[in-house]
Parts: structure tokens; sequence; C-alpha cells
């Protein structure tokens, strides 16, 4: 194993960008780097497994032709090189078709979670200028809810059955355009992605990634995935976001690798069963699917222990019971990687690099990136301080973020990129995470990180899920307030209630646990599995102002 210190002093932008693309970086395109280069005869890129149990395999080779027959539809329709084309489908290969289509053509790709309803469509294809949407069936009625819809290309039955209100057959098209269309170049600078990213407050924010970014995905691929040839990847995020885009389509792609696509919703059940069919070792997925897995871990521990070699965890922090259970469960190391929409991940533990790993700890920055704390006058913070995450551009080269598209970014401060994410430097050189700057809970002086909370609760033995807000209080300012999920042999009394306060207690301080405990069927959630504070804590701010109006009435 290389040592992580050696490979990020060591790292040089030029040989990495020469040794990972295939062409020069004043010519590039995505469907080559993800596609035609690696069209060797035989050579798999794509494992499907339907909801219905059907399954296919499909060949860089097969993608590449159907890639150019797409890419020559768009072009009929006169689309060009720097449009967008967005696509709202399941995990199946008729998205991979429509992405790397796109890409060949030298446009756009904009990614529509297929949980969007038409105003969230409608906000995205709008901003993104998108001359074309493919939709499947399931979705396309929500078009008719947004204005000025694009040209639209429906996937519906086997071979385009069932199409109608006038919109192109996916597969029809297919079969009527050339397999044969010469890739269009584009710079490093140029996107080849519009994603979009969500804030506590605000529309959605377009965030176009430039090609350049390819470089960065691969790094994370390697250095912090740790895959490698001999490996069976599935990466458990949807490629409506980011991670899944990023790391269940380009990465893995970009080095030749196959991905594996499940069309079905998670479950426990299923998730075992494609492991095992695929015999998938290299995992990747959210702290929501994994804490899923543990509370199911009667039934999973002896299909999957001793058949994961490497598994990774991005979205939110793992808490220590679940990094121990797959150490001791499944006989496998989890670990902790950070990154955002904007940046894709900048701060791992890394599979493949010899570094200190500390639980708790989000890791050590992916070479290619400086990652530092500031305080609030954008000045470096040493050891033990927490302050904000932030990206030094000037000794970063892989950090490609450009600013959100047609607007204002504040996250950038001179040099520095800011993620909005408390953090703490820890002595040897690691970053451990505190939460969202909007979610650190300030209570009678101290600052607590929810994620410290959260984590000790679920070490209980009757806690699923848990999230922790701060209450407002006139006294503290805050109170710390915890929102649980049981599992379902245990009762949400007050007698459980007190019994986790003081089990939060004797693990973290006097100032740290849960003054209230609310019992809570499930939390909410983004649709990429995050949980969402916010809500949360904005609920307990209106429920304070409705008492407060209702003593003044009185």
């Amino acid at each position: 194993m290389r040592d992580y210190f050696t490979v990020a002093h060591e790292f040089d932008y030029a040989s990495a960008a020469t040794s990972t693309l295939a062409g020069s970086l004043d010519a590039l395109n995505a469907c080559v780097e993800c596609c035609d280069r690696h069209a060797l005869p035989g050579r798999i890129a794509l494992f499907w497994e339907g909801r219905d149990g059907s399954s296919a395999n499909y060949t860089f080779s097969q993608l590449k032709e159907e890639s150019a027959r797409f890419a020559n539809f768009l072009h009929s329709q006169g689309v060009r090189a720097g449009d967008c084309v967005s696509g709202m489908l399941p995990r199946t290969p008729e998205l991979l078709i429509t992405i790397l289509g796109t890409w060949r053509l030298g446009a756009v790709y904009q990614p529509l979670f297929t949980a969007f309803g038409p105003k969230a469509i409608e906000h995205r294809v709008q901003c993104a200028g998108s001359k074309l949407v493919v939709i499947d069936a399931a979705n396309r009625a929500k078009l008719d809810e947004v204005e000025g819809a694009p040209l639209t290309v429906t996937v519906g039955g086997p071979k385009g059955q069932g199409i109608a209100r006038g919109d192109f057959s996916f597969w029809a098209e297919l079969e009527r355009h050339s397999p044969q269309f010469e890739p269009v170049m584009r710079s490093a600078e140029d996107p080849f992605l519009m994603m979009f990213t969500s804030g506590t407050t605000g529309l959605a924010k377009p965030v176009p990634v430039p090609l350049k970014a390819i470089l960065a995905f691969v790094g994370y691929m390697r250095d912090a995935v740790d895959l490698r040839p001999e490996d069976a990847f599935w990466n458990l995020a949807d490629p409506g976001w980011a991670y899944g885009l990023y790391y269940a389509v380009t990465g893995p792609l970009a080095m030749g690798h196959p991905t594996t696509f499940y069309e079905g919703a998670f479950t426990v059940e299923s998730t075992c069963r494609v492991i095992r069919k695929y015999g998938i070792t290299n995992l990747a997925g959210s702290p929501t699917a994994y804490r899923l897995l543990l509370a199911g871990k009667a039934e999973v521990e002896p299909q999957l222990k001793g058949r994961l070699r490497a598994v990774s965890s991005a979205g939110e922090p793992l808490t220590p019971e679940v990094i121990r259970w797959f150490e001791g469960g499944l006989g496998v190391t989890i670990h902790d990687h950070y990154g955002q929409t904007e940046t894709g991940m900048v701060l791992c533990n890394h599979h493949a690099l010899q570094h200190p790993v500390r639980i708790g700890a989000a890791g050590f920055a992916v070479p290619g990136h400086r990652v530092v704390v500031l305080d609030e006058a954008n000045r470096e913070l040493p050891p033990g301080q927490p302050g904000i995450l932030a990206v030094d551009r000037r000794q970063s080269p892989l950090f490609w973020f450009p600013g959100y598209l047609g607007m204002p970014t504040k996250a950038f401060a001179g040099d520095y990129y800011l993620s909005g994410d408390t953090v703490e430097l820890n002595e040897d050189g690691s970053i451990s995470f505190v939460g969202r700057s909007d979610d650190v809970i300030t209570t009678s002086g101290y600052r607590v990180g929810p994620f410290d909370v959260e984590s000790a609760l679920i070490e209980h033995p009757a806690v699923i899920e848990a999230a922790v807000i701060g209450k407002p209080d006139p006294e503290r300012t805050e109170l710390v307030k915890a929102f649980v999920v049981l599992h379902a042999q245990f009762r949400p009394d007050a007698e459980l209630a007190n019994e986790l306060q003081q089990y939060v207690r004797k693990r973290l301080s006097a100032h740290a646990y849960p003054r209230e405990i609310e019992f809570v069927a499930e939390l909410p959630k983004t649709p990429s599995g995050k949980i969402q504070r916010f809500l949360l804590r904005n609920q307990e701010i209106a429920k304070a102002q409705a008492q407060a109006t209702a003593s003044a009435a009185h």
C-alpha cells in the first residue's frame, strides 16, 4: 500500500492528466474517456439488474454504437455542443446511453432524480436551458405540468411500444440513426455535466462541472475507493445525484471498469441478493443504506460476511457503531468520505493509501487538494479549534468548481472555497466533521456538534436512527433535542427517553446530552438520504413562536 503523505506531497497535475486522460486538455470528450477508449472486444461496461429480476450486460463496444445513434438523433433535433440534455430515468441501460450519447455530441448532461415533482423539474430544465429531456413512461405525466417543457423523448415498453402524446420513442429513434458519430472535442474547462445543489434556503443552484473534473473523479476512485481491476464494483447511489453520477458512472467508466446498476429501490434483501449474484467486492453508498443493513444484521451477516473487500461511505458522517459492525459483523473495513456537489470528494479515509485512521474523522485531503480549517475572518486555524472547512484553491490543482451558473458565488473568499461545514483539524493532520454550520448547537455557551450526540444515541440497542437539533431556549440560547427512530421491539415511553438521556450523558458530557427526546416513525431526508435537520429545527421554531403568540394573547 502506498504511503499517503508521499503520494500527496509528490502529486503532479501534468502527470496525473497524462496518465488518466486519453486526450489532451485542449481536446477532450467525456464519451471517449468513459467509453470509446475502452471498447475492446467483449469488455463489459455495465451489469444491469432489473427490479423484476431480469438482467443484461452491456459492453463498451455496444455502448459506443448506441451512444453514436443517440448523438445522431440529438444532432438531427438541433442539439449542439454546449447545449444541455436532461435525463429523468431510473438506473437502466437507457440512462447510460443517454448520458454517453449526450457527451459524444459535446453536449452537457443534466440529471433529474426520478422522485422530483413538476416544480423541481421545471426549475432545473429552465435554469439549464435544456433543449431536450429523456424520460421514462412512469414519470412522463410530470412534464405535462412543466411550463415550457423541452422536446421530449420517452422510454416506453419494449423497443418503444406504448409511446403517446407525440413524443419521440427512445428505441425507435436509436434504430433509425447511424451507429457512427465522430465525438465532438471540447476543452478541459468546458462543462460536461450540469448539476444542481440545494442548501437549507432558496432554490437549487446550478453547478457546471468541467471536463477536467474527470481527473479528480478518477483520483478518488483509485486512491480512496481503491477500485482494482479484479474488483466487482457497485455504487448504491442514484445517478440522479452527484455521488452516483460522479462515482457510479463517470469515475469507474473512465477507468475502463464495469459499473453495476440495480433498477429497484433499496432494500436489505435486494442489496444482499445483488452483492451475492454479481460477486461484489467493492461497495460504495450512503450511511442511510448502511444503517438499514445494520438494522437487518441478522439477515445480512450470514449472507455477506467475508464477501466484501472494501466499503466506502459518503453523504454524512458514519457513526462508530456502523464502522465497528462492518469490521466485526461483515469482516470488512468501511471508510468515511466527505465531499459536495461543488467539489466532488475532497476529504477521505483512503482505502488505497496508508495513513492514520481514527473513528469519527472524515480523513485526509484527497491528493491534488489542500483542505484547511478557517475562522470567521478566513484565517487558517491550528488543531483543536472548530472552524469552517475550506479548500485552498492556490494549492489544489484538482479543485474544479467554477462557481454557480449565472449567479454570484458566496462560497469563495479570496483564494478559499468555503464549504459551509464546521470541522476541526486533528494533530495528525486529519479533519473531523462537527456539522453543517447552521446545524451546530450553541447551548449555555457551549458548541455541540449534532453528529456526536447522534452517534452516542445510535450506540444504544433501541435506536435505529437519530437526528439532533438545537431548539430555541430563552435560558440556554438553544437546548439539545433529539428525534429518535426505535427498533420495533422497544416502547417509546418516558422511561426509555430518560435511559437514552443518561446513556448519552455518560458518553459525552453534561452539557451535550439531549434535554428533550421525541420518538418519531421516520426522519425527514433528502431523496439522496441526507437527514434534513433544518426541517426539524424550523418545526421547533414555529412551535416556539406559536406558544409565544398564544401566551401574549392571554
